[in-house]
């Protein structure tokens, strides 16, 4: 295990060291790309790895309380230390189990879904060796799109983060369910290099098109751009107000007393 940090050293994250998923910058531009809209007051991360988006949601105070997913005990667990060590575990809980279980236990709860879903369908594409790896990359994104559709909201918006190549895949998807895209934007390494990237943010079945925000550009002749340098060292959050939604105080991914108490909280 190794401390990495956000937001130039105001949030520690816990990751593996050798093996495993390790997050990137993806993560901070999914939960800036969350904050340009509304505040949410409960908020959902599908597919949560060590916590990375969840942190960054609440650190930019984009949401009041979240609650993380993720499938994989040890990454989950990582997840919870992050929480701690962060000072959020009384805002935060991570489960750690399918996204469809929680999904279902919790439906129409969520103000705010995001979600860094696998990227390889099942069947095409390479898998990575490591088992860490191949679970947090490769998987159906039905199953993800389908946990959001059931968590969301009469007014929620669901914000994801997914390779530009893959789209139209998508977007079909989203449509599929009942999920109407409202916003998109394609995030480039270089000015002149196809899309790396794709935020998009996604709302229950209400038409009335698709707004193309300009393209995120990551780098320039001198480095990281001015607006990723910005996003990237974005202020410390301000103290949680005394009238806040709490949730328990303890960040557990056991699965029978996490939920009961989670449960709870989102009545």
């Amino acid at each position: 295990m190794r401390a990495d940090t956000l937001f130039n050293g105001r949030l520690t994250l816990y990751q593996p060291s050798l093996g495993g998923y390790r997050t990137n910058h993806d993560a901070i531009l999914l939960a800036a790309f969350a904050a340009a809209q509304r505040q949410a007051r409960i908020a959902f991360d599908l597919g949560a790895g060590v916590g990375a988006v969840g942190l960054s949601l609440l650190h930019l105070e984009i949401a009041s309380q979240v609650t993380m997913i993720e499938i994989n005990p040890r990454t989950a667990h990582l997840a919870a230390l992050n929480l701690k060590a962060n000072g959020w575990e009384n805002r935060a809980v991570v489960f750690a189990q399918d996204v469809s279980q929680t999904a279902r236990l919790f439906v129409g709860k969520a103000d705010l879904i995001v979600c860094n879903p696998p990227y390889i369908q099942p069947g095409s594409g390479h898998i990575p060796t490591d088992p860490s790896r191949a679970q947090a990359r490769s998987g159906h994104l039905k199953v993800f799109i389908s946990a959001a559709r059931q968590l969301a909201g009469r007014r929620a918006r669901i914000c994801i983060v997914y390779p530009a190549q893959a789209l139209s895949f998508l977007l079909t998807t989203l449509q599929q369910a009942g999920l109407e895209p409202k916003r998109l934007r394609s995030v480039h390494t270089t000015a002149t290099t196809h899309a790396r990237i794709v935020l998009i943010e996604a709302t229950l079945g209400k038409k009335g098109g698709l707004m193309i925000l300009p393209p995120l550009i990551e780098r320039t002749h001198n480095g990281y751009s001015p607006e990723l340098t910005s996003l990237l060292s974005s202020p410390p959050a301000r103290e949680a107000q005394e009238d806040e939604i709490k949730l328990p105080s303890r960040s557990s991914i056991n699965r029978s007393s996490t939920m009961a108490k989670a449960d709870r909280t989102l009545r």
